[in-house]
Parts: structure tokens; C-alpha cells; sequence
């Protein structure tokens, strides 16, 4: 399975019947009047010209200027129960699940998805956890951790993305989150559940940022308090999403694979080292860790 990195938008189709046959294009047009993007009068201009063109509402839409892209994402998004990213929203764009739901890139996260599910999280009520992991810095493995707790999230399943990276973490910043609290002060107890941040505009999804960056992860990760807080909070969420540091540097992230019972394996094409690769696998396996399979970056 390859996780391209994100590509343009493609239209998005809007299948709606015309406005006498049913209430799905009024629907539509009642969503973005509730919202205060159209007006009802508006809704009279796209239906008219629509009945005279036979084309789709939200195209008859942005060819008057009454609509943009924006607005067709956000009804689509109401419509249908799924949360998505404004254009002006401050997290990073390498949040593709939520920016460019319809995008190559993100059908591949859904595909992936579909494979996590069938191989893991729904065989055993008690496997909820999964460690991302790579053998090197810079393939990705962020990247992959975020979008997948994502495209998770959009299921309607409540997702926790943890950033166990106590190295150099990055979900602080993919999330926009600054400095908070996060992992390395929980693992101490000098924070509780109140680390962990609900993102407003995804909201099955959560983020436990990575916290100060303290001068012994690998000793806090392996500390029975890890496994612990790992348990309690399966007691809140149907899936954790487990971001780690590169492996060929430290132990960290087989530690935490070990925790977490299964682990997804990145590497970068053309970037990747294989024998590194092939080591890290074996060391897992050796650690009883499910490896359920690997995930080719930037292909």
C-alpha cells in the first residue's frame, strides 16, 4: 500500500435531483443559508438557473460567484456527518485527511485504513493501539500518524493520536497546539487527562502532545506508567495512534511498539535504508510485537 503525499483537489460531484423531484438540492442549499454563506434568495438564483442548465447545484453555484469550493466542502461536510478543515484554519496543511478529503492521497489513508481494521483493531476488543515507526528520521512517519488518526476519526471512531516522539515531536506543531502539557509530564505525574486536547473542528479526534522534551524519554517510556496510561485510555477511545522517533537512533520506538502490541512500518521511497529496515522488522517481532505491515512514503 503507498501513501502518496498530498495532490491537488478534484471536483467533487454532487449527485442531487432536480428541484422537483425531492428535497436533497433545498437540503443542500438550507445547510449554507443556516451557516450564513448563502441567502435564500440565492438559493432561488442557483435552483432557476439550474432548471434551465440541468447541472449540479453547488456548480450552478459557484458559476453565479454565489459559492466557492469552500462552501461546497462545508455542506457536503454537514450533510453527510463528516468533519473536515476550513481553508483558514491555523493547523498545517500537511493535515491532508482534512484539508483535501477527496484527494488521491487520502483515498489511500481510507484504503490503509480498511486494512488496519480488518487485520487489527476489530479482531479483539482490546486491541487499540498502533505504533508508527520507521528506521529513519525524515520518512514520514508524522505525517502518516496524523492523517491516519484522521481518516479514523472521520469513521465516527473516538481517536487518540499520541506523540510519543519525547525526542524531537512534531504533532505539537501539526496541530498548532504550542507548548502544553503532554506525555513527559503524565509519565512523571505532574499532569493528568487534562493534557490531552480535543480538536474542536475534528471532533472524534484528540492529541496527547509529546510535552517538554525531558533528558530521559527512553527511561520514562519504559516505566510501567506508560503501559498504564495506555490501558486507561482504551477505557475512552476505540483507537490509538502512536507517533514514535526514528529506530536506528534509539530504542524508543520499540519500546513503545511493545506497548502498543502492533506497529505500522514507513519508509521513504529512494530515502529508506533496507538492511535498516529488515533489522527493525526482526526487532520487533522479536519484541512480540504484531507487525502488521509497511506503508511506502512519497511514492
Amino acid at each position: 500500500m503507498n501513501v502518496r503525499q498530498p495532490h491537488g483537489i478534484r471536483s467533487v460531484p454532487l449527485s442531487v435531483p432536480s428541484r422537483s423531484t425531492g428535497s436533497s438540492v433545498s437540503a443542500f442549499g438550507g445547510i449554507l443559508v443556516d451557516a450564513g454563506r448563502l441567502t435564500p434568495a440565492d438559493v432561488e438564483r442557483i435552483l432557476d438557473l439550474q432548471l434551465v442548465s440541468g447541472t449540479r447545484f453547488g456548480e450552478v453555484g459557484q458559476t453565479l460567484g454565489l459559492m466557492t469550493p469552500d462552501d461546497v466542502r462545508y455542506a457536503l461536510s454537514v450533510q453527510f456527518d463528516y468533519p473536515y478543515l476550513p481553508r483558514d484554519s491555523s493547523l498545517s496543511r500537511e493535515l491532508v485527511a482534512a484539508y483535501q478529503p477527496d484527494s488521491p492521497a487520502v483515498e489511500d489513508l481510507r484504503a490503509l485504513r480498511s486494512q488496519l481494521m480488518l487485520r487489527w483493531f476489530d479482531t479483539v476488543p482490546e486491541r487499540k493501539g498502533l505504533a508508527i515507526v520507521s528506521a529513519g528520521a525524515g520518512e514520514g512517519r508524522s505525517y502518516l500518524a496524523a492523517n491516519l488518526a484522521i481518516v479514523f476519526s472521520q469513521l465516527g471512531a473516538r481517536t487518540l493520536l499520541v506523540d510519543a516522539d519525547l525526542r524531537t515531536p512534531r504533532q505539537q506543531q501539526l496541530f498548532n497546539l504550542g507548548q502544553p502539557a503532554g506525555l513527559s509530564e503524565m509519565l512523571v505525574g505532574r499532569a493528568g487527562a487534562e493534557a490531552l486536547v480535543g480538536i474542536a473542528a475534528l471532533r472524534d479526534l484528540s492529541v496527547l502532545p509529546a510535552g517538554v522534551v525531558p533528558p530521559n524519554p527512553q527511561e520514562l517510556l519504559g516505566r510501567r506508567t506508560f503501559p498504564s496510561l495506555l490501558r486507561s485510555f482504551g477505557d475512552d477511545f476505540e483507537i490509538i495512534i502512536i507517533d514514535t522517533p526514528a529506530a536506528s537512533g534509539y530504542a524508543d520506538a520499540q519500546t513503545v511498539a511493545a506497548r502498543a502490541g502492533a506497529a505500522l512500518v514507513v519508509a521513504r521511497q529512494d530515502s529508506s535504508s533496507l538492511p535498516q529496515l529488515a533489522e527493525l522488522t526482526q526487532g520487533l517481532r522479536g519484541h512480540g510485537v504484531n507487525v502488521l505491515g509497511s506503508v511506502l512514503n512519497a511514492a
